[in-house]
């Protein structure tokens, strides 16, 4: 069909035509809320390079769970930033670690809110790097152990999910046996299977506490100019029992989320990182853009790339988007 005969207009000319052939839909229940938990009573902190997002003491996240289920958001991913830090990242499997207190926190007054953890350690090291280190480098087979030990002691807490964002070899399959090792078997992995090396995680080294003290993480987080290698690292953590993969960052790998969705069945996940949140934010406020319609095209993006989950910063303003 060519023109006069076929008019692709004819099923743009208002928004009942528009909506009705839409591809591709945002659904609140898919957006994933990251909360960043902080010691302290009664305290909520300002993150000044990411615009509405805020650190929070425990007290405070029941309120913040009321309002995320309002909204329609049934899960957060939770970041902690401990009291004290150590070589080992012994806080991260605390008992009574700042992770561990948010989740019964949150399971005890807001049992339906779905929480899934971040299992890492550079918030928890006195180096700010994702595992133990022997001489200048990431000792990747010890850290396993103490990756294994803090998935358990999130389970334990009452965690739905964890989810390993370290980049280290063999993690999902040591967390996996661990969990079942101790009938956790229903806990599912998240897995970080796809994680660059990226400029983008800038605020978010701001938020957490966790910029390293030496050197960086190239070393164990990906290449940014490595795409065939993703197929690798994904089909890895399948083969290790991972029950979802996520890609991060999301909007700068696109071709990433688009590439796992044709290799894989598992459900994608994408996390639209903070640098990502940041830069619309800063263009907003300058009036150089309009924010909030930046943020919807961003999303949908991410969508229609292939991602069934998204991890963002905008989820509360999306999802008040989608509720009018």
């Amino acid at each position: 069909m060519v023109f006069p005969e076929y008019r692709p207009r004819r099923l743009r000319k208002n928004e009942s035509f528009r909506s009705l052939i839409r591809e591709t839909r945002l659904s609140a229940s898919q957006l994933i809320y990251p909360l960043f938990v902080m010691p302290g009573k009664n305290a909520r902190e300002t993150i000044p390079s990411m615009p509405g997002i805020f650190r929070l003491s425990v007290d405070q996240l029941a309120r913040e769970a009321k309002e995320l289920l309002a909204l329609g958001i049934n899960t957060v991913i939770l970041f902690g930033l401990p009291e004290k830090k150590d070589a080992m990242g012994s806080g991260a499997h605390a008992k009574n670690g700042i992770i561990q207190q948010a989740i019964k926190e949150l399971k005890n007054k807001a049992p339906e809110l779905m929480v899934i953890t971040d299992v890492c350690l550079c918030e928890y090291t006195d180096h700010g790097h994702c595992g133990c280190i022997i001489g200048q480098d990431v000792d990747n087979d010890a850290t396993l152990e103490i990756l294994a030990k803090t998935a358990l002691s999130h389970a334990q807490a009452g965690a739905d999910m964890v989810a390993p964002s370290d980049m280290m070899d063999g993690r999902v399959a040591e967390i996996r046996g661990m969990l079942d090792e101790n009938n956790f078997e229903m806990i599912p992995i998240m897995s970080y299977a796809v994680k660059y090396a990226s400029a983008f995680y800038g605020p978010f080294r701001d938020a957490a506490d966790c910029t390293p003290k030496f050197g960086d993480r190239r070393s164990y987080q990906m290449d940014p100019a490595n795409s065939r290698e993703a197929l690798r690292e994904a089909t890895l953590d399948v083969d290790e029992g991972a029950d979802i993969l996520m890609v991060k960052p999301a909007v700068a790998y696109l071709d990433i989320i688009a590439m796992l969705r044709e290799e894989f069945d598992l459900p994608i996940a994408a996390y639209h990182v903070s640098g990502e949140y940041a830069m619309i934010k800063a263009a907003a406020e300058k009036g150089w853009i309009d924010g909030e319609k930046v943020m919807q095209e961003t999303l949908l993006s991410i969508k229609r790339a292939g991602a069934d989950i998204i991890i963002t910063y905008f989820a509360k303003d999306m999802a008040k988007i989608l509720r009018q």
